[in-house]
């Protein structure tokens, strides 16, 4: 599992660190103004139904009984599931991304109906959302041959592949702007065709793997069945931090211009160590826990979800403390030039902060929801999602007069606390959870070294930012600020037992010396850590 979990972050890094310099082209070129409002909302539609069907509901009904057949039954017989998966949802999927291009003007007027007040600013974000629609089946696709390749414990390819959509996106941006009417059209452009690489490398990826993949007649056979039955309830469990951004959208339409994107900018810092993190976790978790579950290796399983979580602390729990610390170093430093102003790093901090503040309930959530996928349970998630939703709805509602920009971050973080102690509870009532000894001892360790690292910061923001600066000498205090909080980190976690460095020798030892494949995790070793 750490192999796994330190491949996909790796890749996930690499494309969050490039994610940053797009969004710092989209900074100062669009600012927070009419075209990047219109941009986000239609970047955030296809992205919606993508996290919802493919890398949620889908994911989690489909890898699990995927492994399981693989193991079971052998190559041939997953190869032929997995066809029939690819054949059924693309088309449905197909089937969503033309209705959607037909009546993407009563779409915009749910996910943003604040914009129905501004004609020409409703006009552009159809338009646009037209453009990043198909996207939508491009990528679901990408998530389903995603699936299969983390199946085989191959999360390379899988990983890198949302390193395209960065490259690609800067690129439209930088050389077709001149050739259409607005930059949004660029970005929106770049979203399409980099869904169309993404899957293209995904395929030509699973066919070096052994299980290339062909294009059958959609049939619901009995299998597509229970596979469809078990990704429904999922479509709300999966996703219910999608669906609680997307509550935050909606409310960011209704309140003052240049909200939506105030909440984009601060979302996609936080998104940093939630994507590296949680994505990391998840995606290497899901199929090692649907084989020990399926193998009946209860003792096993419990092991593997208190490192895991274990994993997702070490980083969240300080990342959240800095992040809430450094918010307006961070948002100026890397978006606060041309057209984003100095008001606009202000606000976008207050939303970050905000944002934090659930940053390691978010993550814990990717880590205990593959404690029910990988039993077959999607059910109990989406009870859990629907009262989170539910709850976020309402906090927006009630935050969105007195704390304006705030009250949407502010929302989804208690709702994604909310979500993450319910389905804590539901796993520890179900005798599927139980918090060992080692996790405790470092959960403890992990709280004190974080509060050190945080008062580090506090004195060395004092310090490197007592006058402002200009050009690349603030990149240089950012960068010293950063290293300040990496290095108070690691050395107050050593030195209050949040992780041990002769440990973390004895399991590299260990992974060179496995051999076989499927052994990267084992009880008797990895496990253990």
């Amino acid at each position: 599992m750490l192999k796994g979990i330190l491949t996909v972050g790796f890749w996930t890094l690499g494309s969050r660190i490039l994610g940053f310099g797009r969004d710092m082209l989209i900074a100062a070129l669009a600012g927070t103004g009419p075209i990047a409002d219109a941009f986000f909302v239609a970047l955030k539609l296809p992205n919606l139904f993508r996290r919802l069907f493919g890398e949620g509901a889908f994911n989690a009904a489909f890898v699990p009984a995927f492994s399981g057949l693989l193991q079971s039954e052998g190559r041939e017989s997953a190869r032929r599931f997995a066809e029939e998966a690819f054949a059924v949802m693309t088309f449905w999927l197909g089937v969503m991304t033309i209705l959607g291009e037909i009546f993407m003007p009563q779409l915009m007027l749910v996910l943003a109906p604040g914009f129905a007040a501004n004609p020409e600013k409703f006009t552009l974000a159809v338009d646009l959302s037209r453009i990043t629609f198909p996207y939508l089946i491009l990528i679901c696709l990408a998530a389903l041959v995603s699936g299969i390749l983390n199946g085989l414990d191959r999360f390379t390819a899988a990983s890198a592949s949302y390193v395209l959509f960065n490259i690609i996106s800067i690129a439209c941006m930088l050389w077709m702007t001149p050739f259409v009417p607005t930059v949004g059209h660029a970005l929106s452009w770049g979203v399409t065709i980099s869904g169309i690489v993404q899957l293209g490398l995904l395929m030509i990826a699973v066919r070096r793997a052994g299980m290339p993949l062909s294009l059958p007649r959609p049939r619901m056979t009995p299998q597509m069945r229970v596979l469809m039955r078990k990704m429904a309830p999922g479509l709300v469990g999966a996703g219910v931090t999608q669906l609680n951004l997307a509550i935050d959208v909606i409310i960011a339409s209704l309140l003052p211009a240049g909200t939506v994107s105030v909440l984009y900018f601060a979302d996609r810092v936080q998104q940093l160590p939630l994507g590296v993190i949680g994505t990391a976790v998840g995606t290497a978790l899901l199929p090692l826990l649907s084989r020990q579950v399926r193998s009946g290796e209860a003792e096993a399983a419990g092991r593997t979800l208190n490192r895991a979580i274990e994993y997702a602390l070490f980083l969240t729990l300080p990342a959240a403390l800095a992040l809430i610390v450094c918010a307006y170093p961070i948002i100026s430093v890397l978006f606060a030039r041309g057209e984003f102003t100095a008001e606009s790093a202000l606000f976008s901090s207050q939303c970050l902060e905000a944002y934090a503040i659930g940053l390691p309930a978010f993550v814990l959530v990717k880590v205990l929801a593959p404690g029910f996928f990988a039993r077959g349970d999607t059910a109990t998630p989406v009870k859990v999602g629907v009262a989170c939703v539910v709850l976020n709805l309402g906090m927006n509602l009630a935050f969105m007069v007195p704390l304006a920009h705030v009250g949407p971050a502010l929302a989804t973080s208690l709702a994604a606390i909310c979500n993450c102690a319910g389905l804590g509870f539901m796993l520890h009532r179900r005798g599927h959870f139980q918090p060992d000894r080692m996790l405790l001892r470092r959960a403890a360790g992990m709280v004190a070294a974080s509060i050190t690292m945080a008062a580090a910061l506090v004195a060395a923001e004092l310090w490197l930012f007592a006058s402002p600066h200009r050009g690349l000498v603030r990149f240089a205090a950012l960068g010293a600020l950063i290293t300040a909080g990496l290095l108070s980190y690691a050395i107050a976690a050593q030195i209050f037992g949040a992780y041990d460095l002769r440990e973390i020798g004895r399991v590299m030892s260990r992974r060179r010396l496995r051999a076989t494949e499927g052994s990267a995790i084992s009880p008797a070793s990895s496990i253990e850590t």
